[in-house]
C-alpha cells in the first residue's frame, strides 16, 4: 500500500509540475545584449543575401561603425552603419553602398540600406573583414 502511494503521489507530482509549465510561452530575450559578433555576421549577411543575387566578385573600401545604442521608436537598440564599394567579376564598379545594421538579442536581425541621413555623422573605421570577401566567378 505505501509503495502505491508513493507512485501514486510521484505520478501526481510529475502532472502538476508538467502542467504548470505553459509550452507556448517564448524564452524571455534581453533585446539589448552588445553584438559580439557583429562583423563576421553582416559579412555573412551580405554574403548570403546581396552579392550573390547581383554579381559582386569583390568589395573594396569597406567601413563600419561600431555598433551603438539608437532610439528606435520608444526603444533603444544596437545599430551600426556598413559602407563599401561592390565591384563584378571583372572588376568594374557594381555599386557602391551604405546599409544600417540592426541588432536585436545580440545578434544582427536586419541590414538594409541606409536612407538619406541615416550614416551622416557615422564615425567609420576600416572593415576588412568585408574587403576580404570574394563571392562568385573571378574569385582566388
Amino acid at each position: 500500500m505505501a509503495r502505491k502511494a508513493a507512485s501514486l503521489l510521484s505520478a501526481l507530482a510529475l502532472a502538476v509540475l508538467l502542467g504548470g509549465c505553459p509550452a507556448d510561452k517564448p524564452p524571455k530575450i534581453e533585446s539589448n545584449l552588445f553584438p559580439k559578433d557583429y562583423k563576421q555576421e553582416i559579412v555573412n549577411t551580405l554574403k548570403a543575401e546581396v552579392f550573390k543575387n547581383n554579381d559582386t566578385a569583390r568589395v573594396t573600401n569597406a567601413m563600419i561603425t561600431d555598433p551603438a545604442l539608437q532610439q528606435i521608436g520608444k526603444e533603444q537598440h544596437y545599430v551600426s552603419c556598413v559602407r563599401y564599394t561592390a565591384h563584378d567579376a571583372t572588376d568594374r564598379l557594381n555599386a557602391e553602398a551604405t546599409r544600417v545594421a540592426f541588432y536585436y538579442g545580440g545578434h544582427l536581425n536586419q541590414l538594409i540600406p541606409a536612407g538619406q541621413g541615416d550614416c551622416a555623422k557615422a564615425a567609420y573605421k576600416p572593415f576588412p573583414e568585408l574587403n576580404a570577401v570574394c563571392v562568385g566567378k573571378g574569385c582566388k
